[in-house]
């Protein structure tokens, strides 16, 4: 079995059945193999599945609250600006190009730090970074842990029931998954401890940055605008949280192929450039599956990207050191042709 094959742990289900096609599972067997994936009491090891979903649970009284305490329009307006531009576009900067593909370097640390927690804590790291490499060597097929061809649930319960790691690695194995991660800053578990806890953070490292970055940010909203402004950011930040696990389904087209020519390049995989997602947080994402590893996507001259224009002002005054960006290498392959003048 190849690397990329074992990395992540296989659901009850399985991937695919013995003709090799996708095996997609009932709503019932999804919910099913989430419960059993957050359950400690099974397993210590399902810890950071738990943690996962325990986040937006303790969300949720900041949601309520809202409703029943602070409601107003302008909150409304701040709600859907920090969900669908701050948040998604931090999550595109932080988790996608730089966590996942390096597509840019930080100068010094503490930058790293600070970008990490520009806005409220969600996903802990390890469960995006690993399995969307396995995503983008595997896309749409079976093994990818949020083929959108598995459906809608698919998805959404990807983050539970298909992005752990794999529980029973090899200590060489182990070892190339944590290098996933180890330019993040993420405290990570030694081979030993990976035995135990069954992930390659350390659970120490993941509930405290947790805590401090909620704290901080709680305080910084009660400070600007008061227990209103907290309680609607943080239910901001919960409804990007619940609502981006769905993004690969309709980002892949919901798994049905939608390229549009002159738009959609990358024939490879089902994945689409959307004008919502691409506008608003820097997600042209056929084209960051031609060029996984740059720093920009929006390559076309509609194409905004406010994750590559945040990248590219931090690199203007020093605090980015380098970046990798494909523009004119898409240009070059696929942009207008000069037309031959008739002699």
């Amino acid at each position: 079995m190849a690397f990329i094959d074992n990395i992540l742990q296989k659901p009850s289900y399985g991937w695919s059945d013995e003709k090799g096609e996708l095996i997609v599972p009932s709503t019932r067997q999804l919910w099913a193999e989430a419960f059993s994936r957050i359950n400690i009491f099974k397993s210590r090891k399902n810890w950071i599945s738990l943690i996962s979903w325990a986040m937006a649970v303790c969300m949720l009284p900041f949601l309520i609250f809202f409703f029943w305490f602070y409601f107003s329009w302008w909150l409304v307006g701040a709600i859907v600006l920090y969900t669908m531009i701050i948040m998604g576009t931090h999550g595109t900067i932080w988790f996608h190009r730089f966590c996942t593909h390096k597509a840019y370097q930080f100068r010094h640390p503490i930058w790293r730090l600070m970008t990490q927690n520009l806005v409220i804590k969600t996903f802990p790291e390890e469960i995006y970074v690993v399995s969307h490499h396995v995503h983008h060597a595997k896309s749409d097929q079976p093994g990818d842990p949020y083929n959108p061809q598995g459906g809608f649930m698919y998805c959404m319960l990807s983050d539970v029931n298909h992005q752990s790691i794999s529980k029973d690695l090899n200590e060489a194995d182990y070892g190339r998954v944590a290098k996933f991660l180890k330019h993040t800053g993420v405290s990570i578990n030694t081979y030993k401890q990976y035995q135990k806890w069954g992930s390659v953070a350390t659970p120490l490292y993941t509930i405290t940055l947790w805590i401090l970055n909620w704290a901080f940010w709680y305080a910084a909203f009660f400070l600007i605008g008061g227990h209103g402004l907290a309680c609607a950011m943080f239910s901001a930040a919960m409804i990007w949280f619940v609502g981006v696990r769905g993004f690969n389904y309709t980002g892949h087209g919901k798994g049905k192929e939608m390229h549009v020519d002159g738009i959609d390049f990358d024939r490879s995989n089902l994945s689409i450039n959307q004008t919502r997602p691409g506008l608003f947080a820097g997600e042209w994402h056929n084209n960051h599956h031609l060029y996984p590893g740059s720093a920009r996507a929006g390559f076309l001259p509609n194409q905004i990207d406010l994750a590559w224009i945040y990248i590219y002002c931090m690199y203007k005054i020093g605090v980015v050191a380098s970046y990798h960006d494909s523009k004119k290498d898409f240009l070059r392959k696929y942009g207008p042709k000069p037309e031959l003048k008739e002699a």
